[in-house]
This record gives structure tokens, C-alpha cells and sequence, in this order.
């Protein structure tokens, strides 16, 4: 990252650390305003198409928890971290590097891609269907872990965005079974709101999800759905104002993405 600016002890601060230190700003404004504490918030740092050194500086400066968006991608850049931190640890363990970072899948997961996902990720954030449910519960059982997930709920009609819809009969066939599935650990929910919307659509969003945690939580008691992710780096105050629990930040931290290569 480029280095500019100054921190008060005179040293140079890079613009990842001014770009965090901004969004922790905004982040303690938006809880005070809604009377919530910062701990209550989780921020995840979206390090898609961003490399391996954008991610060991970033835990430099205290981050944990990461989002990737592609299984492909994040295998390129698992044994450079495990290398860095912990070389003898199996490239297919970065999980376990020190310091432990956590780094979530919040992509769209093909079901033939998710025994590898299931190596490779400490949570798949974009759980959308039963049939891919059931494939992370096979490989998750296979390695001998319980892998948290997060229901994808598409609020946007969006033909772009992914999920599940909230009222298909899809969505409550995935409901019923999640809690069998031992190797499996539902942990919340996950939306995007739409792009460019108005304020009072991205906030009505959030609440939807927000309803839908507490409607599906009730009628199904043996689900944790603590975790709401939802808010990124353009909206991601209304998301806490609205209840997020896990915010997914990438531009507002590691700058304008690289188009991706064709």
C-alpha cells in the first residue's frame, strides 16, 4: 500500500491504515447514533482481488476477519499466508496460521466447488440453496469440523444479485434440514442491499432482513441466527443503524479494486 500522511507518534501511516482508522470513525458515530456499542459490530475486511501482502497488512493493524469472494482466488493466495506465518502448517489449513485470521467465503459457491471451500474457508457466508447445504455438510464431514454457515436472503430484485428467497418454498425446505445437517453450524443471515437505491430502500432492506432473522428464529428454535452481515463500504452506516452485527468492507479500506481479468 502506498504510505502518505503521518500518525502522532510521526511516523508514516499507509493508506490501508488511514482508510481503517476513517472507517472505525464512522462506525463508532453510527452506534452512538443508534445507541449501540462499537463491540457489537464485527468488520470484515473484503481482501477479494486484492493480494496476499494486502492481507498480511491489514492483520498488521489488528484485523482478523476477511471475505473472499472466489474458492480459485483465495486457494492462490492460502499457502503464501500459511507460508508467511506458519510454514509447516498444510497450505490447506490457513485457518490455522498465527496470528489466526478467519476468512469467510461471501461469494456465490457453486455446489461442485464446496468440498474445496470447505477446506479452505473458516465459514461459507453465502449459503443459498439445500442441495449446497447438503454437499459443505458431506465435505465438512469428511475433515472432521462443523463449518459456520450464513443464509444468503435476496431482498434486491436484482437478476445480479444471489440468495435465497425468503418466502420460496426453497428457503423453508432449507430451514427444516439446516439443524440435522451435523456438520453444519447456521450462525445468521447475510443480504446485499440494492446498488444506487435511496436511503429509505437500503434501510427497508436491512429491517427486512432483521424481520426475517426474528420470524425464522422463533420458528425454528434449534437455529442460531445471531449474525446479520449485511452493510458494505456505501452503506454500511445505515446497516448498523438498522442492526447489522457484521459489516464486509472492502474499497472503503483497500481502495478502488483492479478490473478482473478476463
Amino acid at each position: 500500500m502506498k504510505r502518505r500522511g503521518a500518525d502522532s507518534d510521526g511516523d508514516e501511516m499507509t493508506a490501508l491504515a488511514e482508510n481503517l482508522e476513517r472507517v472505525e470513525e464512522q462506525m463508532a458515530a453510527a452506534c452512538r447514533r443508534c445507541g449501540r456499542t462499537r463491540g457489537e459490530v464485527e468488520l470484515m475486511a473484503v481482501s477479494k482481488t486484492f493480494p496476499a501482502d494486502a492481507i498480511v497488512e491489514a492483520v498488521g493493524l489488528g484485523l482478523t476477519l476477511f471475505g473472499e469472494n472466489r474458492v480459485q482466488e483465495f486457494a492462490a493466495k492460502a499457502p503464501e499466508l500459511a507460508a508467511r506465518w506458519a510454514p509447516h502448517v498444510s497450505v490447506l489449513e490457513p485457518r490455522n496460521v498465527q496470528p489466526p485470521i478467519h476468512v469467510h467465503l461471501i461469494g456465490h459457491l457453486q455446489s461442485n466447488k464446496s468440498g474445496r471451500a470447505a477446506e479452505l474457508f473458516d465459514g461459507i457466508d453465502s449459503l443459498d440453496s439445500l442441495r449446497l447445504a447438503e454437499r459443505l455438510d458431506d465435505a465438512a464431514g469428511k475433515l472432521t469440523r462443523r463449518l459456520p454457515v450464513l443464509i444468503e436472503v435476496k431482498l434486491s430484485s436484482e437478476e445480479t444479485k444471489s440468495g435465497i428467497d425468503p418466502q420460496s418454498a426453497e428457503a423453508a425446505a432449507l430451514l427444516e434440514r439446516l439443524p440435522d445437517l451435523a456438520h453444519l453450524e447456521a450462525r445468521g443471515l447475510m443480504t446485499i442491499a440494492p446498488w444506487g437505491a435511496p436511503e429509505n430502500d437500503t434501510r427497508a432492506c436491512f429491517r427486512s432482513l432483521r424481520e426475517w432473522r426474528d420470524r425464522w428464529a422463533q420458528a425454528h428454535p434449534r437455529l442460531a441466527l445471531n449474525v446479520l452481515s449485511m452493510g458494505m463500504s456505501g452503506d454500511f452506516a445505515l446497516a448498523i443503524e438498522e442492526g447489522s452485527t457484521r459489516i464486509r468492507i472492502g474499497t472503503a479500506l483497500f481502495g478502488k479494486r483492479a478490473p478482473r481479468p478476463s
